[in-house]
């Protein structure tokens, strides 16, 4: 099999108020990295002043402060200013969101067998949850 070092990334913003995400967001964000299904690469915290202005922490920053001590960046520096400036401008004036990198560790494995065999991942469309959620209620109503 061929094997590929790392696999499809979706970047995830989690939108929270003020500075800091709660208890059990960051509680979920543990149990998600000790689990196998994903790996985070990379972690910012981008929060929007009441004037409007964005400011941007680094995981080494908020690390202790949210007792993040046990999660390890496998990519720190994946994202970027640019990714910053685009998801930024979904953060309401006075409250913040974790800007996630995250592997789909499960999808890195199956790229690798499509390599080994000859194939090749083309495109990936993703369908939201909430889109999903919607449609398949929807459906079930008929």
């Amino acid at each position: 099999m061929a094997e590929f070092e790392y696999g499809p990334v979706d970047i995830y913003l989690i939108g929270f108020p003020g500075s800091r995400p709660d208890d059990d967001t960051l509680a979920a964000l543990g149990e998600l990295m000790a689990s196998d299904a994903v790996r985070l690469l990379d972690m910012l915290i981008v929060s929007r002043a009441d004037d409007g202005e964005l400011s941007v922490r680094e995981l080494e920053e908020f690390r202790d402060e949210y007792g993040l001590t046990v999660v390890e960046l496998e990519a720190s520096g994946l994202l970027g200013d640019e990714d910053v400036d685009e998801l930024g401008m979904a953060i309401e004036p006075g409250s913040s969101g974790a800007l996630l990198a995250l592997e789909l560790v499960f999808a890195k494995r199956l790229a690798s067998s499509f390599a080994a065999s000859g194939g090749e991942v083309l495109q990936v469309e993703r369908i939201p949850a909430q889109v999903v959620n919607e449609v398949l209620a929807m459906a079930s109503e008929e």
